[in-house]
């Protein structure tokens, strides 16, 4: 065992060095075949008749008349316009490019690529099938970790103010983790999870409901059902925990699969939440250590930022201190709540007796700098959250997917973790003095730049557009600029077929014939 285990990196290190070659190798051999090609069709030219399918393109093209090339260029023009407005209003509406999101999407699997997904994997990591940190850097929208219950809580909004708290981009998000979380492989669906896939996906939160009923009269047992009502239905925390305890129950007898296993894991996590939400943190803290404790790679699950919170609010800081050590590392995605809460704990050390006029006359001590520069590392991060915590923006309610280091991250941090800062006295005074002092003027991150294509279409319909009016306005220039500038575009192939035509004999297609 000892020895395979040995010769495995070294198999693995070989397999790594021959791929590379080929790639290496690959790219020669298509320039190679590129130039065989080239050759062959000068080789060939008086077979294939080249030089008369030269010759009768230009003389259709010098019996063009100007107007045709004005129709030309102004059709391009008019159509690059088009591609551009469209570019424009779905980059304004979905944050993206059109022509992009289908490069991606559908040529590139075509390509041979492998297409990334924010979502694919989150759950993998809990049967030990792939390794959790693989997709962390192509990951941009995430699960909140702390996202709120919609019946018991989100619905409260829609009660008082009539206005509707989710997106219907998050809560899509949300139908694709469920499908993909608890149903898994669709070629494997029972009866129920045929129902409850087209639940998560209703809009309609009474259709969704009625389905999850549906659901448990097709079998008493489905834990999915019991998980969507306790996440909707349920209009009190106590409801929803008493609903989720249903579903662990369920959900245990049918966890030997994968799909199961994910179900179980998410029951767990939000019957701690319930703990928390009722008062009973130690509890919950618990069981959010015996779920770490039980699944270890739930890494980017961000479990985690669960615990950080409940230990801040038993002002456990020596526990919350050995999370973030054990969390804060450089290999996984940092994090808002990471970030901050670090922050935080150097903060409270020294806050509650710092003054600004003080250290400007003293200086800081190194207890102070390390406050200091663990702000600095936060706000870094995410120069959003200092507003919401100073309390300069208003607080909404948090999303149920959050974009790492935006706005979004922002709300989700500041509604639950503003409390705590609250409780170090002088906390939020030493963030407001460093904040004010070298972040006043950050800039929005992250910030969207315009996507090629719109800058490509931009940048045509205005080149053909000025083509067609210097055709239209000066027709006699614009054919000698054009007859110059392709005569000077082809002069480099004209002295290749020279230098072609000199060194090969003139009679070399007669001989293969011959043979």
């Amino acid at each position: 065992m000892a020895d395979s285990s040995g010769r495995n990196p070294q198999s693995h290190c070989f397999t790594e060095k021959l791929k590379s070659w080929l790639c290496w190798s690959w790219t020669y051999i298509c320039a190679l075949w590129f130039a065989m090609v080239l050759t062959m069709v000068y080789v060939l030219r008086s077979p294939l008749k080249l030089q008369e399918t030269v010759n009768a393109a230009s003389v259709f093209l010098n019996t063009l008349t100007p107007k045709f090339y004005v129709a030309l260029t102004g059709t391009s023009s008019l159509i690059s316009g088009l591609i551009l407005i469209f570019e424009w209003w779905y980059f304004r509406k979905y944050g993206t490019s059109f022509i992009e999101q289908v490069s991606v999407s559908h040529l590139r699997p075509l390509l041979g690529g492998v297409e990334n997904s924010s979502s694919a994997g989150l759950f993998s990591s809990v049967n030990g099938d792939t390794e959790p940190r693989t997709n962390v850097a192509e990951c941009k929208v995430w699960r909140n970790p702390l996202n709120l219950f919609r019946g018991a809580e989100y619905s409260r909004y829609t009660w008082v103010m009539g206005k509707e708290p989710l997106t219907y981009y998050d809560m899509n998000l949300s139908a694709q983790d469920h499908q993909t979380f608890f149903l898994g492989d669709t070629q494997q669906l029972r009866p129920e999870d045929s129902v409850m896939q087209k639940a998560w996906r209703e809009r309609n939160p009474q259709a969704r409901i009625q389905a999850a009923y549906q659901a448990i009269e097709m079998n008493r047992e489905c834990a999915a059902a019991y998980v969507l009502l306790a996440e909707e239905e349920a209009t009190t925390i106590t409801e929803a925990e008493r609903l989720f305890k249903q579903a662990l129950k369920s959900g245990m007898e049918l966890s030997h699969t994968g799909k199961d296993t994910n179900l179980v894991v998410y029951i767990k996590r939000r019957l701690a939440m319930c703990a928390r939400k009722l008062g009973r943190i130690k509890e919950a803290v618990k069981m959010m250590r015996d779920l770490m404790k039980e699944f270890p790679l739930l890494g980017m699950l961000n479990i985690h930022e669960n615990l950080l919170e409940a230990l801040l609010e038993l002002q456990a800081y020596a526990d919350v201190q050995a999370v973030l050590a054990k969390y804060d590392d450089i290999s996984l995605p940092k994090s808002a709540t990471i970030c901050y809460t670090s922050a935080l704990l150097k903060a409270r050390a020294v806050s509650d007796k710092f003054s600004p006029e003080a250290a400007s006359r003293r200086g800081l001590s190194t207890a102070e700098m390390n406050a200091v520069e663990a702000i600095h590392r936060a706000v870094e991060f995410n120069p959003h959250v200092p507003k919401y915590l100073l309390e300069m923006k208003s607080l909404i309610l948090p999303p149920e997917h959050i974009l790492k280091r935006g706005d979004s991250e922002a709300v989700a941090y500041a509604f639950f973790h503003l409390q705590h800062w609250k409780r170090a006295e002088g906390a939020l005074n030493l963030l407001h003095c460093t904040w004010e002092g070298t972040f006043h003027e950050v800039s929005v991150y992250p910030k969207k730049e315009l996507p090629f294509f719109i800058l490509f279409t931009a940048g045509l319909c205005s080149f053909c557009a000025m083509l067609a009016m210097l055709t239209h306005q000066f027709p006699e220039l614009m054919g000698v600029f054009v007859k110059a500038f392709f005569s000077t575009l082809f002069a480099p192939l004209g002295f290749f077929a020279d230098k072609m035509e000199s060194f090969m004999p003139s009679c070399l297609w007669h001989q293969l014939a011959n043979v």
